[in-house]
């Protein structure tokens, strides 16, 4: 009998299998990357296109564009436009990041013959209509007005852009920003940017020769385009030691979020920088939780995190605690991260979370959409499959010698950006 007054025995997970791409090419030079795996007659197509022709007075060109690129053509209308789409139980998704953006298509494939010609005819002929950026418009500065009333968001916003300035990655965005977006300059960045020679194509779900020869079809001849002027790229010097306090005398809480310019994928820390992260703040059992929230009570949750973009990386720690707390919060942070670069971590909790970050990698390998995001994490990082195999292997075989040397020469709070919105 089930003696449920011992926990089940685990585990370290011994081997992670990724699903490569078949890289193809469409008749006019779109590459394409096609995870074909699963059961279902479904398919993802992303078109993913570089952002480019970045210009500081017209920040919001590709997020506009990317919005409203579905709301329109010179032959259908944005309802027109959806009911075809939702009539073959299909769905069109659009996605703005700093470095890309796309537009995904979901289909069964069987509908695809009659879906895709008005993907095709989104992506060369769309026309912006003055009335469905009106709405836009609108919408967006009423959500920046909600927005720009919660600390959390201003704490992102002060902290974005004093790393990154006025880049697409640090850009300050206001309401007269919005109102200064014109239909022509959007037509300008559509011709620019989504075209033939900036787009890459990735597929995921059940897609064999006959779906790609159907896509070759549609995309391979009419869809066409120059050579994007600008693909944007930036470059950053670090700022040591800026602090910010945005005053809010009413207010109840302080957020809090603190970090620094590190450095991405592709530098050869980056996976051990990952489990020093995952160890500070990094999940539900990290350090900062244990103490700020378990042990002191000042927050329901902070974490940490290591992001990578194309052209910079960064580290941050956030949270929101209350306006009294807020100078010990402080104080208890730096503690934990001087703690880790002066105390050897016992091998037991280096344990637990390398089987949590083991357990997660294996975990986001559910179906072929989440093996095609493993794949554009690498892809658009200039690297390959090898970086999964040096991550696991750090995971599984870095010490706590190694981190302590990661956090003594990383870490360094005198050099953290550090703002507090609230009261500190």
């Amino acid at each position: 009998m089930l003696n449920r007054t011992l926990a089940p025995e685990s585990k370290q997970v011994d081997d992670i299998k990724f699903i490569e791409p078949l890289k193809q090419q469409l008749d006019n030079g779109i590459p394409v990357f096609t995870i074909n795996a699963g059961q279902q007659e479904l398919v993802r197509i992303e078109f993913i296109f570089e952002n480019v022709n970045w210009d500081a007075a017209k920040p919001l060109q590709a997020l506009a564009v990317n919005h409203l690129i579905n709301n329109g053509t010179t032959s259908l209308t944005a309802k027109e436009i959806a009911e075809k789409v939702d009539y073959y139980g299909a769905f069109l998704q659009t996605e703005y990041g700093a470095d890309q953006s796309a537009i995904k298509l979901y289909s069964l494939n069987k509908h695809l013959p009659a879906v895709l010609p008005i993907l095709l005819s989104i992506l060369t002929d769309s026309i912006f209509p003055e009335e469905e950026l009106g709405i836009f418009i609108q919408n967006q500065k009423q959500s920046l007005q909600v927005s720009l009333q919660k600390n959390d968001f201003l704490a992102r916003r002060h902290f974005a852009h004093t790393l990154f300035g006025h880049t697409t990655y640090g850009s300050n965005i206001g309401p007269a920003d919005y109102e200064a977006i014109k239909r022509a300059d959007l037509q300008s960045y559509f011709s620019a940017a989504y075209t033939a020679k900036n787009c890459t194509i990735v597929v995921a779900g059940k897609f064999e020769q006959r779906e790609f020869d159907l896509l070759n079809t549609v995309f391979g001849r009419d869809f066409k385009g120059q050579e994007p002027a600008t693909v944007n790229r930036f470059s950053f010097d670090s700022k040591k030691g800026a602090e910010l306090l945005i005053e809010k005398p009413d207010a109840i809480q302080s957020a809090i979020r603190m970090g620094m310019l590190s450095f991405t994928r592709n530098h050869p820390d980056f996976p051990g920088f990952q489990v020093l992260n995952c160890l500070l703040g990094g999940y539900f059992g990290s350090r900062l939780m244990a103490n700020i929230r378990e042990d002191k009570g000042y927050t329901y949750g902070i974490g940490s995190a290591v992001v990578s973009l194309k052209d910079a990386g960064y580290f941050f720690i956030a949270t929101e605690v209350g306006t009294d707390v807020c100078q010990s919060a402080l104080h208890e942070i730096e503690k934990e991260i001087d703690l880790l670069k002066t105390e050897t971590i016992a091998e037991e909790e280096l344990s637990l979370v390398r089987n949590y970050m083991l357990g997660s990698m294996l975990g986001s390998l559910e179906n072929a959409f989440s093996h095609a995001d493993k794949f554009k994490n690498v892809y658009f990082s200039g690297l390959d499959y090898e970086y999964y195999h040096h991550y696991i292997h750090t995971v599984k075989t870095i010490t706590a010698q190694d981190l302590n040397q990661l956090a003594n020469r990383y870490l360094n709070t005198d050099q953290f950006t550090k703002v507090v919105v609230g009261k500190k």
